[in-house]
């Protein structure tokens, strides 16, 4: 397909087919990946050795109730917080530190957020 023709979609996959080509997850050093739509975010911890989410959150469940009883508002906020709660999850289960994924998206806005949240959550990366 002609580079011109492609549409972010694809672009967005195949940054993410290299990342993923360099990286992978461990059962004691996770993948913490970041998967981003336009209403809301998925955020897992996958062993991909034996090929299993190990903890998963998203915004519609999890952070979404967080959300209505804070006081910031807005999908950065809700970001912040999935990261948070994610990284309160894989403390109680003994994850300390993670390998981060983002999916083929730029490291700013809702995914940077994700990631601050996880790294004040104490997880380390």
């Amino acid at each position: 397909m002609n580079k011109s023709k492609q549409t972010r979609q694809q672009k967005r996959e195949r940054r993410h087919a290299r990342i993923r080509a360099t990286i992978s997850g461990t059962a004691l050093r996770p993948r913490l990946n970041v998967f981003r739509s336009l209403r809301g975010m998925n955020v897992q911890l996958i062993d991909d050795f034996a090929g299993k989410t190990l903890i998963s959150v998203n915004s519609k469940t999890d952070a979404g109730n967080i959300a209505d009883a804070g006081e910031r508002k807005g999908k950065v906020a809700v970001a912040y917080l999935l990261g948070k709660t994610i990284g309160e999850k894989a403390k109680a289960a003994g994850i300390t530190t993670v390998v981060f994924d983002r999916g083929g998206y730029g490291y700013l806005g809702r995914v940077k957020s994700v990631a601050d949240g996880a790294r004040d959550a104490g997880l380390t990366f």
